[in-house]
């Protein structure tokens, strides 16, 4: 049985200041700080002598002076992205023109699947579609960024090339699990299924230490992955519960389930119901029909 799930904000990201947080790993925590990055996106130079830079974060001269500086003319062999959303991504083309690296990550960004008919996905203006990697790197290959080396993890679930990166007991979990809060799924961008599988996946792999992209390090990370695993489920038994109590749409499922929440994390609540919702109608617990107005949503009858 998972432990009950407890999210950790007592934490210090020493903004635009190089933080050894182990042998080999700095983390430099970008000035982008808002109710979905928390304090900011964590930025990390991997390697010693030779370095790769993981997640160069929002396009800011006052980020781009902070990495420089903590790189300090050491050489750097590439600029890798866990995924392609703009807090992670924005700064990469032009960190690595500078540096004359090339850029790695899990290709072009993409969705979890085609657009419905109406449907309109809300964080297209947050990905990056124009970015182009000079190398696709892919899951389970082992690659050596700086000097050190990595093994790729597809982790896919809060967007469709969103990547992992374990070394010794340490895995780079980008936003896929993260300690400050859970991790946001809008469809079609991300996938609620796709998310399970990839917390299965990661709490398979050796790593006990986990360094996401927002906030501080998880010490227990499998532990944890597991707490958010059944913080989901529940979800999912909360939304089923609201429907069966007379909730038809997002809206009122939300209205439902957070009633003393601020905008900011209805807005974001919104979005991660509406795919908790696809993903219990694939699982046939929930019917959905979907119009010019949005969904309806019904208990499916063999749910219910």
């Amino acid at each position: 049985m998972a432990a009950p799930l407890v999210f950790d904000k007592q934490f210090d990201p020493q903004t635009g200041q190089p933080v050894q947080v182990a042998g080999g790993l700095v983390r430099i925590t970008a000035p982008n700080s808002s109710a979905y990055t928390f304090t900011g996106t964590n930025s990390f130079l991997l390697g010693h002598e030779r370095l790769a830079v993981l997640d160069p974060g929002p396009d800011d001269d006052r980020h781009l002076a902070a990495l420089l500086q903590a790189i300090a003319g050491r050489p750097v062999d590439a600029v890798v992205l866990t995924h392609t959303h703009r807090d992670h991504s924005a700064l990469a083309g032009r960190l690595a023109r500078h540096l004359g690296a090339p850029l790695w990550f899990g290709g072009a960004h993409r969705l979890s699947r085609p657009l419905h008919r109406f449907e309109r996905n809300r964080l297209r203006g947050s990905s990056d579609w124009g970015l182009v990697p000079d190398r696709v790197v892919v899951d389970g290959e082992t690659i050596r960024v700086g000097d050190l080396q990595v093994t790729v993890h597809a982790t896919p679930g809060h967007c469709a090339n969103h990547l992992a990166f374990g070394c010794g007991d340490m895995l780079l979990s980008g936003d896929h699990v993260m300690g400050w809060n859970s991790t946001l799924i809008a469809v079609p961008d991300g996938s609620i299924a796709d998310y399970f599988g990839s917390l299965d996946k990661i709490t398979a792999l050796p790593y006990r230490r986990y360094h996401p992209a927002h906030g501080g390090p998880i010490e227990d990370g499998p532990a944890f992955a597991r707490s958010l695993r059944a913080h989901r489920e529940l979800r999912n038994g909360q939304i089923v519960d609201a429907v069966q109590r007379g909730a038809r749409t997002i809206g009122a499922i939300v209205a439902a389930i957070y009633p003393q929440q601020t905008w900011p994390v209805r807005r974001a609540a919104r979005m991660t119901v509406a795919a908790h919702v696809e993903y219990l109608a694939a699982q046939n617990r929930l019917l959905v029909s979907r119009g010019l107005l949005g969904l309806r949503i019904t208990l499916h009858e063999a749910g219910g």
